[in-house]
């Protein structure tokens, strides 16, 4: 898929808001575009020239309610826009005409999204109707496979041809959008600002590890829509396999999806060393990603989070978008076979040099100082000035 080129107003850049500060709306709908979005939108409330307003879609509402405030955050729009089992073409329709909607009331100078949600797409093709430019962060990801993860890699292709300012978390993602035909000049290597978020967290101090014994703990997160049903049931079978073992404590928090859930619960509930849980608050989930000793996920965020506690990632899918963190050797790519991903587990819980291998290895997705590295480029092409961020140290993709 080839970039386009704007014919508008877009592709001269911002305006002049030289008399008043830049307002921007993020919009947001899940937890992880939470955790992600927060360090950038603290950045912009601590410095006098931006004025953001925080959008929430409320894809993940309840969960965004509670966490909003424990990353000092305020919602300014609540779109409230979810229904029961609700069919990915309704939530888009509803989602862009509310998003439609606030910015028309906002009026802001700028529109940024996150990552690769529904609330993404519609926050970027809500703007470009309206022709306010669209921030991306964590742009360029790519898994390679149109429909996997579904509806994700899509979502993210598809707001690259709408976006502005291209925040890349590494120089792999950097070269895919340029790859495409992105311009070199609006794409910008910052580091993933989930690093950002997950030091901030340990620095309050906060958060409970949910582990209920001294075993040997595996943190289990499962709900990709790709391993719903057929898949899920056979890696629930494998986890009912692993804990078998009497050394480990199996620890699965669980999305509120009925399709995760009408699998998981009557499949594991019940196990002396199986451990459900509700999702857990962002801050007891980093101290029990802490406690952990082995993480098996499908979760994109989880395996850029893992190895800051050199904590080893098994992957529970067929393909990654963040292959960065396989080839550094932090992570494996398992896929979704019940034999396959026993084996990996089994190897590392009884091999401790394959064990220390791995989670020895540096974080390649960023150092703490991603939000300043787009606050920053967005205040020079605002015409601003900001003390600069720190040079983000890269290696090869």
């Amino acid at each position: 898929m080839s970039s386009i080129g704007f014919s508008h107003a877009l592709a001269a850049g911002p305006g002049d808001t030289s008399s008043r500060a830049v307002h921007v709306a993020v919009v947001l709908g899940t937890r992880p575009e939470a955790i992600k979005l927060a360090p950038v939108l603290r950045a912009m409330e601590n410095s006098p020239l931006f004025s953001p307003v925080l959008v929430s879609t409320g894809q993940h509402r309840d969960m965004l309610a509670q966490m909003l405030p424990r990353l000092r955050l305020t919602m300014g729009h609540d779109l409230a826009v979810m229904r029961e089992r609700q069919q990915l073409s309704t939530l888009t329709a509803r989602l862009i005409g509310r998003l439609g909607e606030v910015i028309r009331e906002e009026r802001p100078d700028l529109v940024m999204v996150q990552g690769d949600t529904s609330s993404t797409l519609c926050g970027a093709l809500a703007a470009f109707y309206d022709h306010v430019p669209v921030a991306h962060v964590e742009a360029g990801l790519r898994s390679g496979v149109i429909d996997d993860p579904f509806p994700e890699e899509l979502n993210r292709r598809l707001v690259t041809q709408m976006t502005r300012w291209h925040f890349a978390p590494t120089p792999r993602a950097a070269a895919a959008l340029t790859d495409e035909a992105v311009p070199a000049e609006r794409v910008m290597v910052t580091g993933n600002t989930v690093i950002d978020s997950l030091l901030w967290a340990r620095r309050q101090g906060e958060g409970r590890s949910a582990f209920v014994s001294d075993r040997r703990g595996l943190l289990v997160t499962l709900h990709r829509r790709e391993n719903q049903g057929p898949r899920m049931r056979a890696l629930a079978a494998t986890l009912l396999k692993l804990a078998e073992r009497r050394d480990v404590e199996v620890l699965v928090p669980l999305h509120k999806s009925p399709a995760v859930r009408d699998v998981l619960l009557p499949a594991l509930g019940g196990h002396p060393r199986i451990t459900l849980t509700e999702p857990l608050d962002y801050f007891d989930f980093i101290a029990t990603l802490a406690a952990c000793e082995l993480v098996l996920t499908d979760s994109g965020g989880v395996q850029e989070e893992a190895p800051s506690f050199d904590k080893p990632v098994l992957v529970l899918r067929e393909t990654t978008e963040r292959p960065e963190v396989v080839r550094a050797g932090a992570a494996e790519l398992v896929g979704t076979d019940p034999g396959a991903v026993h084996t990996a587990a089994a190897s590392l819980l009884d091999d401790p040099v394959r064990y220390r291998h791995m989670a020895g290895i540096h974080n390649p997705f960023g150092d703490g100082h991603a939000a300043d590295r787009i606050v920053a480029r967005l205040a020079r092409d605002f015409g601003r000035t900001l003390a600069p961020a720190p040079a983000l140290e890269v290696t090869a993709a």
